[in-house]
């Protein structure tokens, strides 16, 4: 569990732009029950969440196709949480930071740990607006 003093501006980065937090299991839960396209980030306090991840997922908002809910939970913080999601992710492994686009409580598209490292900003921003022009 990291210290709430250290993730609060990790977390802020993604509130700050709209971004509800899931904290329990039930938040996740409700959120994926709602109707239509929900996104789900799973923040980290790893290098390449602030460089990449974050950022993308901030440009990404800026598109002119969204979905219709936007959320994010912390690994290591609100753990719960991300336990509950990652069974939303099956069969994907776990691995944080990562990003999943839901339709109607259905996976149709993910972000993976490995498909962040090494990628800039702007490459994430623009495979998530792809998927946001086919789902959202």
């Amino acid at each position: 569990m990291y210290p709430p003093e250290l993730v609060a501006p990790m977390k802020t980065d993604l509130t700050e732009v709209g971004v509800t937090e899931l904290i329990t299991a039930e938040d996740v839960d409700n959120a994926l029950k709602q109707g239509g396209t929900t996104l789900v980030v799973l923040n980290s306090v790893c290098g390449c969440a602030a460089g990449s991840m974050r950022p993308g997922v901030k440009l990404a908002l800026q598109h002119s196709k969204l979905p219709n809910h936007k959320t994010t939970a912390f690994a290591g913080v609100d753990t719960d949480a991300v336990d509950r999601a990652r069974k939303f992710m099956l069969p994907y492994p776990p691995s944080s930071p990562n990003i999943a686009l839901f339709k109607d409580g259905r996976l149709m598209h993910m972000i993976e740990r490995h498909h962040i490292e090494g990628r800039t900003a702007e490459m994430i921003a623009d495979n998530l607006k792809l998927a946001f022009d086919e789902y959202c």
